[in-house]
């Protein structure tokens, strides 16, 4: 049977045999601590881990603020060694969809927050508010060769409703915090615009974004100044349902992309939604029930043909890539399905 053959029943998950399971339930976001163990984010707390995520220890709350409900949250740890967590506060959630106004309720509400530790997450210090408005979610957060600390951040805007994506940068290792120009690409809906980006540094200095969008592929834009401006915006050359992808810089120097391709391996059609004005203005592919990974050893210009991780009829989507060793990834799922799995890169080169 060869890797990314189904198997007997399609009503049952599938894994690639290259894939082994996580030795954790949890789905991170995950960093290395100075000594080697592991830290997991969970709701507003972190855990650690001494045996590779078998056993954990008790949750330990971030920040000193009992209102705060953290959650969908993404982390880096800094070459320094600091902490810095950017989440949505769950105690701010409102949300309302007007089907007939095709508009969202004048109420909604979801804050992003940015909080960091100097002590590998013992306590936490300047939290601040990022975004007061909506935000649907947080996909990925970098620090750049030059130490700035980068996350995209999806804004709800009107007139019509729909969403873009505004990146924000510290220079200070998450102390302070500054904006850049918005980047919307237009669109009607609740799930319409310019959404849910991840963001990597290419080798010339650049960083580069791929956002989700309902067009067939993901959008790209690229900075010059470490993430304060966004002046080249297009569509790119890599096809996707309406999903995020995760892109992640690996110790090897390749880019891994994780993500949900436009079709099913093999088909050229699928079903679409939307077209409506209140999911989405043009019908869109929402395929989800495969996860595929791709790598790249010349910085997203060309891609190892995409290999399907798993199927699940259920749906396989908002995936996270963690290089837990060189070499060794360990790829989840945060909605739909839940998927944990650890593959090895150079099984997935061929």
């Amino acid at each position: 049977m060869s890797p990314t053959e189904r198997s007997a029943s399609a009503e049952q998950r599938w894994v690639d045999r290259r894939c082994r399971e996580l030795p954790t339930d949890r789905l991170g976001p995950f960093a290395v601590l100075g000594d080697g163990r592991l830290l997991a984010v969970e709701g507003h707390a972190t855990l650690i881990s001494d045996d590779d995520g078998r056993t954990w220890s008790e949750p330990r709350p971030i920040g000193d603020d009992p209102a705060a409900e953290g959650g969908g949250g993404v982390l880096v740890r800094t070459r320094e060694g600091v902490l810095v967590y950017v989440y949505l506060d769950m105690a701010t959630y409102r949300w309302a969809w007007d089907d007939a106004a095709h508009e969202a309720a004048p109420d909604v509400r979801l804050d992003v927050w940015a909080i960091r530790s100097l002590d590998e997450g013992r306590t936490w210090v300047d939290r601040q508010r990022l975004l007061a408005g909506y935000c649907g979610a947080l996909i990925s957060i970098i620090e750049t060769r030059g130490g700035q600390i980068v996350v995209p951040v999806q804004e709800l805007v009107r007139d019509p409703s729909r969403h873009a994506t505004r990146v924000h940068v510290s220079a200070d290792a998450g102390e302070t915090w500054r904006r850049s120009n918005l980047i919307d690409l237009g669109g009607h809906g609740h799930h319409d615009g310019a959404m849910e980006a991840a963001a990597v540094e290419l080798r010339d200095g650049r960083l580069w974004l791929l956002v989700r969008t309902n067009w067939d592929r993901f959008w790209e834009a690229f900075s010059w100044d470490g993430g304060l401006s966004w002046r080249v915006i297009r569509p790119g050359e890599i096809d996707a349902s309406s999903a995020p992808g995760y892109l992640t810089r690996l110790s090897s120097g390749r880019l891994a992309l994780v993500w949900n391709r436009l079709h099913p391996e093999g088909r050229t059609d699928s079903p679409r939604r939307g077209g409506e004005g209140n999911l989405c203005d043009a019908p869109a592919s929402w395929h989800r029930e495969e996860l595929s990974i791709a790598f790249s050893e010349d910085d997203g210009g060309t891609w190892t043909p995409p290999a399907v991780v798993a199927r699940d009829p259920g749906g396989l989507s908002y995936p996270y890539a963690f290089e837990r060793r060189p070499g060794e990834l360990w790829v989840t799922t945060r909605f739909q399905g839940r998927l944990g799995v650890a593959l090895l890169e150079d099984e997935f080169l061929g």
